[in-house]
């Protein structure tokens, strides 16, 4: 008897299902909230330099701020004060002269900057003056944040194998919660990224051992669609962390707010089972024996159960158990394999990619950075549900590339709008992130069913490896607009079609048996 023959005696999508599906639901509520928790912390505020070291005790004391501002900041050609440059001296015959033109010497930010508070009243940019020549330092924040989720998807999901996923998770709910209340009293900027990078390393296991537990509780029939249930609460979270963002506007409260839904998680967690898959697979019988027993009686399945004994579960490790010991080295061994995970790696990598940068792109846009924000996340609701009907439909090959293509179009058709059409830009963005959101759920699934059983949790790991490099390099993609305003997009689109290239060249799934060892990649 199979594991999944068990479940599926059991009701393997019942009650108790339901209720592991719930319990988790508010630990991953945090996790896009700190995912995009730069987009607020780390935002920009419209500045210019301090002007008061121009302060000669004698006219310009009596000047307004507005005259102040006049001839103390040069005008940049959009007519908006320059944000890095000053005058070295006070230029007063520019209060004749609106046009604000002359060829005075200009030096750079002597004593600081200040900064815009009227939409967010203090953001770690604000903080530790990370603009202008330092503008570095704060695109660094995010990517040192996903650096150490991209090191916390390899740990954790290492630990959960070898110490069960219950145990594994309370650990990233509490050192999640303590690190990122550490972070948000940070003294330093150094401090503050130290933390931040302890903060993703965590919060990463979260998602991977709730994403494990909840799958290795559902029958076969039923791993679809909660594939698709387990992809919301990133999108609920994101919509409502807009609101949450907006009436919060200090930046360590909050990183304090979007934290503190783990607490409530603490509780919930004496409540949540252990895989029975995992203890029974390393020989706790017993364990795992009480944990289905509790899962039949719940969904009123006990009849069933009662049949099931120990050595029932016994024959079931037998079944289950490899010939050999499967490592990432199996990855690269023989020809098919390699070839497809260089394909599926490089895929991860650009859809990731296109995803995060489009996700941390919230300004200048026709709305706000909250609504921005609100309706990047709302579009990814209806986009996931859909991928219900359309992963069978037309199958997942063809969802993974339908999605990116038109995420490369909608990238495209910004790059060449005028920029005055700033509602249309809008529309047209919101729409990219939708079919992007859709691809990147889509893609989980598909590349799962590509690789053979033996190595499927092992693949699934070395994807999301790099697909976490490609979230890393987002940020700093994003600064290119310094070279020209539109290479940001240009660099995504172009990243994307070489996504929408490879994906076509992977076989599809749909309807198909999932391969079971390396050597059924290797006769197809």
């Amino acid at each position: 008897m199979r594991f999944e023959s068990i479940l599926a005696g059991i009701n393997g999508f019942g009650r108790f299902q339901k209720m592991i599906l719930a319990m988790c639901f508010i630990g991953r509520f945090s996790i896009p909230c700190h995912f995009m928790l730069n987009n607020f912390i780390a935002d920009v505020p419209s500045h210019h330099c301090d002007f008061s070291s121009l302060d000669d005790g004698g006219v310009f004391r009596n000047l307004s701020t507005a005259e102040k501002l006049v001839v103390s900041i040069p005008v940049q050609e959009d007519g908006t004060p320059s944000s890095c440059r000053m005058f070295a001296e006070p230029q007063y015959h520019l209060l004749q002269n609106s046009s604000n033109f002359t060829d005075a010497r200009t030096v750079p930010c002597q004593t600081g900057w200040v900064y815009d508070n009227t939409t967010l009243r203090s953001t770690v940019t604000s903080q530790w003056d990370l603009v202008c020549e330092r503008r570095g330092k704060n695109k660094a924040t995010a990517t040192i944040f996903f650096i150490g989720t991209m090191f916390g998807a390899i740990t954790f999901g290492s630990l959960s194998d070898r110490f069960g996923r219950r145990r594994m998770i309370l650990l990233c709910y509490v050192s999640t919660i303590l690190v990122s209340f550490a972070s948000a009293v940070s003294a330093s900027y150094v401090m503050f990224v130290v933390l931040r990078f302890f903060t993703g390393f965590c919060i990463t296991g979260i998602f991977i051992i709730a994403g494990a537990l909840t799958v290795e509780w559902v029958d076969i029939e039923h791993r679809k669609v909660v594939g698709v249930i387990d992809s919301l609460p990133w999108s609920i979270g994101s919509t409502l962390f807009a609101g949450i963002a907006y009436l919060v506007t200090d930046w360590r409260w909050l990183t304090v707010s979007v934290t503190s839904p783990l607490i409530v998680v603490i509780i919930t967690w004496w409540w949540l089972p252990e895989s029975a898959r995992w203890l029974i697979a390393n020989g706790k019988h017993e364990q795992g024996l009480i944990y289905l027993k509790r899962c039949a009686k719940m969904n009123q399945a006990e009849n069933f159960i009662d049949t099931i004994k120990k050595e029932t579960l016994s024959d079931i490790v037998v079944t289950e158990k490899k010939d050999r010991t499967y490592s990432f080295f199996d990855l690269i061994r023989t020809p098919k394999m390699r070839r497809l995970a260089l394909s599926t790696g490089l895929l991860w990598i650009s859809v990731s990619a296109s995803y995060f940068a489009i996700s941390f792109h919230i300004t200048g846009f026709w709305l706000d950075i909250y609504f921005t924000q609100f309706a990047y996340s709302l579009i990814e609701i209806p986009s996931k549900i859909s991928l219900y009907f359309l992963l069978d439909k037309i199958g997942r090959r063809s969802t993974v590339v339908g999605t990116q293509l038109i995420v490369a179009i909608c990238l495209g058709i910004n790059i060449l709008l005028p920029k005055e059409l700033s509602l249309v830009i809008t529309v047209i963005a919101i729409i990219g992130k939708g079919f992007s959101a859709a691809g990147f759920a889509a893609l989980t699934l598909y590349s799962s069913e590509l690789y053979p059983t033996v190595l499927r949790q092992t693949g699934t790991g070395y994807n999301n490896f790099l697909g976490r490099i490609g979230t890393a390099v987002a940020p700093f993609i994003l600064l290119l607009d310094e070279v020209w305003k539109d290479l940001p997009q240009a660099v995504l689109c172009s990243v994307t079609l070489l996504g929408v290239i490879i994906a076509r060249m992977l076989p599809e799934t749909s309807n198909k048996c999932m391969p079971e060892t390396i050597d059924d990649i290797e006769q197809h």
